[in-house]
């Protein structure tokens, strides 16, 4: 039976983590990540699997590498200065094709920057830190039971495109403690397996996908591993051909299933001529300023990213078909706002709230923006 628990986002993620078959954690302590390492060291070992503290984050993610390859569901978590550290293993587990998962409890930066205060600012971070051209999952939740749930998608995400994927919510939500109901299962999705003889197995051969199977090392299949440029068995080389061939298929095989990886939550748009477009903590301030916008007869709506990447460009898209003005609200000096700047392509005005001063943003504010643009805009009432 499903269990209704109070729990701290940073222990939903735990547990979720736990149920999606994850048996490896290693990481470092980091403000305000440091509740999931504390939580996975008491789970782990009782669970059969291992919990490991790496001397920094650097080590942390190559020892998840490690784990995967090596056939076990594996997580790290982080925040801030560590998830900067980790960026050439994010760029290697794409390379390499390795399923795993990366937590990132934003903190006010630059650099230490505020380290016990919320932040947003890491959205661009979780896309482009790592140098090269290569596809990446991000998922960013809202709530404690949304923490819960898209940790376990997570996981499905990673299994089943063999790639990073990166969970990453503020420090709000990470220290919010509220109601969550457990399921007592869990959908579970577990990688592709190879289907031939260890002699005949090659790591970057793909069947009728794009995503190849991949053997557990030491298992019997012996094969190879390189942040090079590399072919099918995983041995380096530098032909265009196959460069080309093997950066399309990781691109591919993400770019080529938005529809089931990208989602967004609508609320309130069937009429709404002005949206709030925001996620995480944020997008609670802005369902409270939608409804105190209606009762002031302000026709708004909110559509909240749960996919950070691939960004929803076609979602936005349509929403600015239908309405006048799309306000942006992040806790950063406007990293989303570009993003959808960019998807409407004009079709709708963009602007912007922004905080990057450690406070979250209020409903009062975004109800003050509201206000202020349906009387700008010759009324959205």
């Amino acid at each position: 039976m499903a269990e209704a628990r109070l729990l701290q986002g940073n222990q939903a993620c735990a547990l979720a983590a736990m149920a999606a078959g994850c048996r490896f954690f290693a990481g470092y302590p980091i403000t305000p990540s440091s509740e999931i390492a504390e939580e996975m060291a008491h789970a782990l070992p009782p669970g059969g699997g291992v919990f490991i503290q790496m001397e920094d984050e650097i080590a942390s993610l190559a020892a998840v590498i490690g784990a995967s390859v090596a056939g076990t569901k594996a997580m790290t978590a982080t925040s801030g200065p560590g998830f900067s550290l980790m960026q050439e293993h994010i760029g290697y587990a794409a390379m390499i094709e390795a399923p795993c998962v990366i937590v990132n409890v934003m903190r006010g930066g630059p650099s230490t920057g505020l380290p016990t205060s919320p932040s947003q600012a890491d959205v661009m971070q979780t896309r482009w830190g790592a140098h090269g051209d290569h596809p990446i999952i991000a998922l960013a939740p809202a709530s404690p039971e949304e923490i819960y749930h898209l940790t376990v998608e997570a996981f499905n995400l990673a299994e089943r495109f063999r790639t990073p994927v990166v969970l990453t919510y503020d420090e709000v939500l990470g220290h919010l403690r509220e109601r969550v109901v457990l399921p007592d299962r869990v959908d579970v999705v577990d990688r592709p397996r190879p289907a031939v003889p260890a002699a005949r197995y090659r790591p970057y051969a793909t069947g009728d996908g794009d995503v190849p199977a991949l053997a557990p090392f030491g298992d019997g299949y012996l094969f190879h591993l390189t942040g090079l440029a590399h072919d099918e068995r995983g041995y380096p080389t530098s032909d265009p051909a196959t460069v080309a061939a093997m950066l399309e298929r990781m691109h591919r095989k993400i770019d080529g299933h938005t529809e089931e990886i990208v989602t967004v939550e609508r609320f309130m748009l069937d009429d709404a001529e002005v949206a709030v477009v925001a996620f995480g903590i944020v997008a609670s301030a802005g369902r409270d300023a939608v409804l105190a916008a209606r009762e002031r007869g302000i026709r708004a709506g909110l559509v909240r990213l749960v996919t950070l990447w691939p960004f929803p460009d076609a979602a936005l898209a349509q929403l600015a078909e239908s309405v006048r003005v799309l306000l942006v609200a992040e806790l950063n000096l406007g990293q989303v706002a570009r993003e959808v700047t960019r998807a409407v392509a004009g079709r709708a005005a963009v602007a912007g709230h922004f905080r990057a001063d450690g406070r979250p943003i209020t409903p009062g504010e975004l109800l003050g923006r509201l206000t202020a643009l349906s009387s700008s805009s010759g009324g959205l009432a």
